[in-house]
């Protein structure tokens, strides 16, 4: 099992880049997103990595974080989505834009990754579930935030703490982040402002 790659990024590809260890170079499928947070040709790289083993072939898909690997295992291993759907669902969603869309039971984001029509959506919701914590997103996010400039409150921070101020007030968690996930958040809101909008949601 190769847990990860660390070399010399040599090439880009259409799908995949190349990573020379020791003088061999590693194949590694990576989706656009992560692609594109590379640097330039020449530089050091680590990525975490999955082996895929199939009767014809072996193919190493690689991830920036172990978040990403391990939220993309846990995609391959809901029943009808291969590697390739993986990779799909991570470039549309990132792992906690995921998590967010499956607990909030958010089939539309997620048909949004190509190749996921509505039934597997919903297989993939009901599947991971109890496997996606709302806390790891809420975690990840103010990690993010704390390294972020001064002054500079993201989307998801604000969206983040109305959903954790709902939660207190003893709504859900999957009914405060449906909530939360109907407002539109505009550069001026603050998160008072978006808790305001998201009460009126719950109460329709």
């Amino acid at each position: 099992m190769i847990s990860y790659l660390r070399g010399t990024l040599a090439a880009f590809e259409e799908d995949k880049v190349i990573v020379d260890v020791g003088g061999v170079g590693y194949g590694v499928y990576m989706y656009g997103q992560a692609m594109g947070r590379l640097p330039a040709v020449g530089n050091e790289v680590k990525l975490f990595t999955y082996l895929n083993v199939k009767e014809d072939a072996m193919q190493l898909y690689g991830f920036l974080t172990r978040d990403d690997l391990s939220v993309f295992k846990l995609l391959i291993g809901v029943n009808g989505i291969g590697p390739k759907g993986g990779l799909g669902v991570l470039s549309a969603l990132s792992p906690d834009d995921l998590r967010f869309a499956v607990l909030a039971n958010d089939v539309k984001a997620i048909c949004a990754a190509p190749g996921i029509g509505k039934k597997t959506a919903e297989k993939l919701i009901l599947e991971l579930r109890d496997k996606l914590k709302l806390e790891d997103a809420l975690e990840h996010i103010a990690v993010s935030e704390s390294e972020a400039p001064a002054g500079m409150e993201s989307q998801s921070q604000i969206q983040s703490e109305a959903v954790q101020a709902l939660v207190a007030l003893g709504y859900g968690s999957t009914e405060a982040l449906k909530a939360v996930r109907k407002v539109e958040v505009e550069g001026a809101m603050e998160v008072e402002d978006v808790l305001r909008s998201a009460l009126r949601y719950m109460n329709i």
